[in-house]
């Protein structure tokens, strides 16, 4: 065996990496969102390009694919030259919950999309109507019980959130709660809001200052810590629904798989740079509701591991299929 032509060839390979990671970008990057424009993963996507277009000194553009549940633009990342200059902004369903609702999909979350940092994280909560004399999620189940189907929730599709939640509840109480589809988080909450329903589970952005108004009451928050700026709602865990607690609604960055892990480590430290201005996070993340995470590739990857886990089980528990 030639072990200094081998030698050599990887030392020139690992050189070329280092050296393309230093010179990254050479050429206009483009983020890739799969929603529509004006949604939250957009709107981050969009003072994330102009922050990085400032430091990169090359266009970011943002591109909006959307359609068939995220699938069209993921798959166009996943199918992307793998060099770091075609990123894909998303939320969790493309990575932890489509490839459990879908038999077959075009890409593979795991081998063709690679974690460069988890952006943000939105914590969900347990939302009930006023009228609901229930106020915890023990007292939930009894009332339940007491009156089947007398209670309904608000869904935004098979395998969202809600519907995994409240599922998961029936089959784990031995409950009878009615689902009702809605087309989206904003006309789930306004049927909560309206009485049409009584129950879902949804962010704390879209729920808060309704809350606040005595309009909607919170039974428990789907995350593992109390939110502090609500302190007296418990979480799924504490009241004992650790098992179908369907966790946070998140937005995380990726790159084509394959892109020479030089280049994730230099987007990542980019971005955590631009992220590290206080005035930057507040405006643009906390006031929206939004917490800032900003996660390493590695914490991410860890991340999307045990959420891809807890995911599967409760689209398992559920029933749940691609609509």
């Amino acid at each position: 065996m030639h072990f200094p032509r081998i030698l050599a060839v990887s030392l020139g390979l690992l050189l070329t990496l280092c050296a393309s990671a230093q010179s990254y970008p050479v050429s206009t990057v483009k983020i890739v969102v799969p929603y529509a424009p004006g949604g939250g993963v957009d709107i981050i996507a969009r003072v994330l390009a102009e922050r990085l277009q400032t430091k990169w000194g090359h266009p970011v553009i943002v591109e909006n694919k959307t359609g068939a549940s995220t699938i069209i633009g993921a798959s166009a990342v996943a199918k992307a030259v793998p060099d770091g200059h075609t990123l894909l902004l998303t939320s969790e369903s493309t990575i932890t919950s489509n490839p459990y609702l879908f038999d077959k999909l075009p890409y593979d979350a795991i081998r063709d999309l690679t974690p460069v940092s988890q952006l943000v994280s939105l914590p969900q909560m347990v939302i009930a109507h006023p009228s609901v004399t229930a106020s915890s999620m023990e007292q939930l189940v009894t009332l339940a019980r007491a009156k089947p189907n007398a209670l309904s929730y608000a869904t935004y599709g098979s395998g969202s959130l809600p519907h995994l939640l409240f599922e998961g509840l029936k089959a784990h109480s031995a409950l009878q709660i009615t689902q009702v589809p809605y087309k989206g988080i904003m006309p789930a909450v306004t049927a909560v809001l309206s009485g049409e329903v009584q129950l879902t589970l949804a962010g704390v952005p879209s729920a808060q200052a309704y809350m606040n108004a005595g309009k909607l009451k919170a039974l428990a928050v789907a995350r593992n810590e109390r939110l502090a700026e609500m302190p007296q709602v418990p979480t799924l865990r504490e009241a004992g629904f650790a098992d179908i607690d369907p966790r946070e609604s998140w937005f995380g960055l990726f790159v084509t798989g394959g892109t020479p892990s030089g280049i994730v480590q230099k987007i990542y430290r980019d971005v955590a740079e631009i992220s590290a201005d206080p005035a930057f996070r507040e405006r643009h993340f906390v006031a929206r509701g939004f917490d800032p995470v900003f996660s390493t590739p590695e914490t991410f990857t860890k991340f999307i591991q045990a959420d891809s886990r807890q995911k599967a089980q409760l689209i398992r528990i559920s029933g749940a299929r691609a609509e």
